[in-house]
């Protein structure tokens, strides 16, 4: 993520912030432009922006009607809801104590996801305009007596269990299934994994090399996933995946592996925007690099990717430790785990180039 300031006092702000806290002043994100920016109303719905390159805008209608988003669209687009907003279809009873707030707390995990996305070069396209590559999100909430809403992925649509969004009820089912670490923007990040390896890997040329890594993905799903909960992981999993769930099935390597990966580049970019670098007076003490802020995502090297985490992270967990809080980073990477999270690297990073080239 990177950092953004207000255009008129060069207050902070936040990706999520609607205004300035300190002159007041509106502010959006623009995503053609992947910035916060302040605003000026002009008149009939029509907002600018002081930046030269920008355009002008309209606030999507859940900023000024639901006041859940804070993107902005450009004037010429006639769709209502800016590009996020557009591919959720499905939402929970918002007249149900809770939903309105689930619904907030999931759409920004969302836009975050989508920041990420867009800034490694991956097109999105909404379900409802392009089916075949479309993606859409629906969150749910299980009716009284009914079967529970399962968090998962079919066909380009991502359902997402509304109770995610509640810390206690998240909490109590990290603890059931012995989880180290439980996010709604860690659902999603996992979830648009098996989408992206439906696009990216499952007809492709890659399918090879995916099972010389992860393994034979055509194996029983249903009876992997049986294995794993009634016996759990295989004792050596820590030496072959990057986390527990992962060893069940190819198929959730990829999609952990993915989600893995999404959260070192988020990082990694959000200490490069706040200009971090760690500098220790020993050797043998964990030191990082400083990143400049200014390259993308994408054109970072898998090398300096893992030599800016590693140490990010050993400083992240100390910093909680010494609040009293759990490991921000509750995982330890080996090298068959860093071997995928490094052909995660190439697939993004080849397919950025070959869009580039187009």
């Amino acid at each position: 993520m990177k950092t953004f300031h207000c255009d008129h006092c060069g207050h902070l702000l936040f990706f999520e912030n609607t205004a300035c806290v300190q002159c007041g002043h509106q502010v959006a994100y623009l995503p053609d432009i992947a910035m916060v920016k302040s605003l000026e109303f002009v008149g009939d719905g029509i907002w600018n922006s002081s930046v030269p390159e920008a355009r002008p805008y309209r606030l999507c209608r859940n900023y000024t009607d639901e006041q859940i988003c804070n993107w902005a669209i450009a004037a010429t687009d006639t769709h209502p809801l800016c590009i996020s907003c557009r591919m959720t279809r499905g939402l929970p009873d918002l007249s149900v104590d809770g939903h309105r707030q689930a619904w907030y707390r999931l759409e920004v995990a969302k836009r975050r996801l989508l920041f990420t996305l867009l800034g490694l070069s991956r097109p999105l396209h909404d379900l409802s305009d392009d089916p075949i590559p479309g993606l859409t999100f629906e969150f749910k909430a299980a009716a009284p007596g009914a079967e529970s809403v399962l968090t998962g992925h079919s066909n380009g649509v991502i359902t997402i269990n509304v109770a995610e969004a509640n810390d206690v009820e998240r909490e109590r089912q990290r603890t059931a299934l012995h989880e180290p670490y439980r996010t709604i923007l860690g659902h999603m990040r996992h979830e648009v994994g098996h989408y992206y390896w439906d696009r990216l890997i499952g007809q492709s040329t890659e399918i090879g090399r995916f099972r010389e890594l992860f393994g034979d993905e055509r194996q029983d799903y249903g009876v992997a996933l049986r294995t794993h909960y009634e016996q759990g992981p295989p004792s050596d999993w820590p030496a072959r995946f990057v986390s527990a769930y992962a060893a069940s099935h190819p198929w959730e390597d990829w999609a952990e592996t993915w989600a893995h990966y999404l959260h070192m580049v988020d990082a990694v970019e959000t200490a490069a925007a706040c200009g971090v670098s760690l500098r220790p007076q020993r050797a043998d003490e964990p030191s990082m690099p400083k990143v400049s802020a200014e390259v993308p995502s994408r054109d970072l090297s898998f090398r300096s990717l893992i030599a800016n985490w590693l140490p990010l992270t050993y400083v992240l967990n100390n910093f909680n430790r010494g609040l009293g809080l759990a490991d921000a980073y509750p995982f330890v990477l080996s090298p068959m785990a860093i071997s995928k999270l490094k052909y995660v690297h190439e697939v993004v990073r080849r397919l950025a180039d070959e869009a580039e080239s187009r």
